[in-house]
């Protein structure tokens, strides 16, 4: 896969107007693989950049924050989502329990399937070893519970001075 800096302006902008386009037109294109992995990179850092700034039981991600978490912790009632392991949500059972939740929020919720970074332990930021892709919904559910249950609170403290 190229890396994000070897695109250049004009592949970005390339890129860009392919992301509109049907997955099935690309097969492994490596212009597009590396816009998906900007897009998603990008989306990681603001979201922390929140989390590091402002208290997280303050944050709505989505217009439907309340129906996300209900679903969610009606579906996966005892899921640790301080520290996601990974095995539990990538398996092939793990998908097969994930699939039916992602898309009942197939027309309510926007880019739902998008590739998504999670940070596996919420007491800590994004990195390398700390992140897996995940549907842009499952992000939501697990994120949602983590503002709402406290997992997300020392982020703010821990890496507040750390943005600059």
């Amino acid at each position: 896969m190229a890396r994000v800096g070897d695109v250049g302006a004009d592949g970005l902008m390339q890129g860009a107007s392919l992301l509109s386009r049907p997955a099935d037109e690309f097969g492994n294109d490596e212009t597009v693989e590396a816009m998906w992995a900007m897009k998603a990179f990008k989306h990681a850092e603001i979201y922390f950049n929140l989390l590091s700034s402002v208290d997280p039981k303050l944050l709505r991600l989505t217009p439907q924050d309340d129906a996300i978490y209900k679903a969610f912790r009606s579906k996966f009632p005892d899921l640790k989502v301080d520290v996601i392991n990974e095995t539990e949500i990538k398996s092939p059972e793990g998908k097969e329990m994930w699939r039916p939740f992602c898309e009942q929020f197939k027309d309510e919720v926007e880019d739902y399937s998008f590739g998504t970074l999670v940070r596996l332990d919420s007491s800590d930021e994004f990195s390398q070893e700390n992140t897996t892709l995940v549907p842009r919904i499952q992000f939501y559910a697990i994120e949602i519970a983590r503002n709402r249950e406290g997992c997300n609170d020392l982020i703010r403290e821990k890496f507040r001075n750390k943005k600059d």
